[in-house]
């Protein structure tokens, strides 16, 4: 009785150490840094958006402004044209602007070309 008490004991100690390795390795790979600034570019989940049924359309709309940041998530943005809305703070992410196609395409000349020497 008391080594069938151990090994559970012991199957109950690695458990738990799985369960606390398994959570660090998920927290880890979290995406999403959402601590926003003023006049930072963003993206707007459009939850709304019906008009393209379908796999491969976006609910992302264009990128806006950051205007003012508000306590508990609440973030004011400006569009292009000029207006503001306040939305919540889960339905923005940070806009990340890539390079211009000429610069990928040479780019990617200048790696091929390094890569054949």
């Amino acid at each position: 009785m008391n080594a069938l008490e151990e090994l559970r004991n012991e199957s109950y100690t690695n458990s738990l150490i799985y369960k606390d390795k398994t959570k660090k390795w998920h927290d880890a790979r979290l995406k999403g840094n959402k601590e926003f600034e003023a006049n930072q570019k963003v993206l707007l989940y459009n939850s709304r958006l019906k008009l393209f049924p379908g796999k491969l359309h976006t609910h992302w709309s264009g990128h806006f402004t950051i205007k003012h940041v508000y306590p508990y998530e609440v973030i004011e943005l400006w569009n292009k044209d000029g207006s503001s809305s306040k939305v919540n703070g889960h339905r923005v992410k940070k806009y990340e602007e890539g390079m211009p196609n000429e610069e990928r395409l040479e780019e990617g000349l200048d790696l091929e070309k390094a890569a054949a020497t």
